[in-house]
């Protein structure tokens, strides 16, 4: 989704190039990936070897279009540093994923990287890796606090979900006010939404709900939800989901749909697209917002078929969890210095999301 090249070649640099005797190459401003974006993480200490670090990582699932970029982020970024590592697909199941941890701590890993299947779960694999002696990092299902406290070597790299509801609220907001006498198409005043969410009881899913509903209140909106449920992140089961809106509540009554993330969002647009919406027709348009930022979003928002959608960083996500338990195995202080990001509470890494419009969305391509 992003150009890598320069990160790469800046981090590469770094470590390779070093002096003897320095404690860390960062600096507190990011560097530039040369496509107009920040991309940090170019901060891993030169005189660290790695050639003895090897890092077991659990995905929830490998078809989940965001967690692939996390992944592929993370396989370069340990070829970078010249650590090992190792990824493993849990398969949406705990249990899977919890034997996968087993078997990485058996097989002498010598750190763990875990995007948990339920992140209520988390508790367990705390344990084994404190039993073990090995650092966990945790990414993008955030442990309950009482969990990340329970061990010091354990910490969580994610994103405030908040932000990306606030902002997915706000894109709505602009598009609502500029086109209010097509947007408020039974003329009520009101914006008539659906919300598409995610799966129950993940945070970001209900945090990007909330706040989104929110931002439109905010910005002065009345507001009614004519249709919520959950299409469990997939793109499928959101077109059949919007389908049935379509059927129960009649198209011409559905003023916006948000979605609680991008592969969501474009099963609402094929949806939509059979029932001869977002074609290109202005006058048969819905304005759909999703979260991720993915390259088939993107290209969406090319062809005008999805309003917008929030930049969930891939990229820094994996870099920052990659070079956490990298420098954790190979006995290094966990600090902005050693990893390139900025550490909160000693334990978590906050990569911001960007609002992507129709007026950025190419600097993401």
């Amino acid at each position: 989704m992003k150009k890598r090249l320069f990160a790469l070649m800046m981090a590469s640099m770094m470590v390779m190039g070093a002096m003897v005797g320095c404690g860390g190459g960062g600096s507190d401003e990011p560097a530039p990936t040369g496509d107009g974006e920040e991309t940090q993480g170019d901060a891993a200490d030169g005189n660290t070897d790695m050639s003895n670090v090897e890092i077991g990582v659990c995905i929830y699932k490998f078809d989940d279009t965001f967690m692939t970029g996390v992944r592929n982020n993370m396989q370069a970024q340990a070829d970078t540093l010249g650590a090992k590592i190792e990824l493993v697909d849990s398969q949406n199941k705990q249990a899977t994923q919890n034997d996968q941890v087993d078997t990485f701590i058996t097989k002498g890993m010598t750190a763990l990287a875990v995007n948990p299947v339920d992140r209520t779960a988390a508790g367990p694999l705390v344990e084994k890796a404190s039993a073990a002696g090995l650092p966990i990092v945790f990414l993008n299902r955030e442990p309950e606090p009482d969990v990340m406290q329970s061990y010091d070597k354990v910490w969580y790299v994610g994103a405030k979900a908040e932000e990306s509801g606030t902002m997915s609220g706000e894109i709505i907001a602009d598009y609502w006010n500029a086109n209010k006498e097509t947007a408020d198409k039974n003329g009520d005043g009101k914006l008539q939404y659906i919300m598409v969410t995610g799966e129950p009881g993940h945070q970001d899913a209900t945090l990007r709900t909330e706040h989104s509903v929110k931002a439109l209140q905010n910005a002065g909106i009345e507001v009614e939800e004519i249709g919520n449920d959950t299409a469990m992140w997939n793109k499928v089961q959101a077109t059949e989901l919007m389908n049935a809106f379509i059927t129960s509540q009649g198209i011409d009554s559905i003023e916006a749909v948000l979605c609680n993330n991008d592969d969501m969002a474009l099963g609402v647009i094929e949806s939509l697209k059979a029932n001869g919406y977002n074609t290109g027709d202005a006058s048969k348009f819905v304005p759909v917002v999703g979260v991720d930022a993915t390259a088939p979003a993107l290209e969406a928002m090319s062809t005008g078929s999805l309003l917008g959608t929030v930049l969930n960083d891939a990229e820094n996500q994996g870099i920052a969890t990659t070079n956490i338990a990298a420098m954790a195995a190979a006995g290094q202080e966990i600090t902005q210095d050693t990893v390139g990001y900025e550490i909160t509470d000693g334990k978590y890494v906050w990569v911001p999301y960007v609002k992507v419009t129709a007026e950025n969305y190419k600097d993401f391509q």
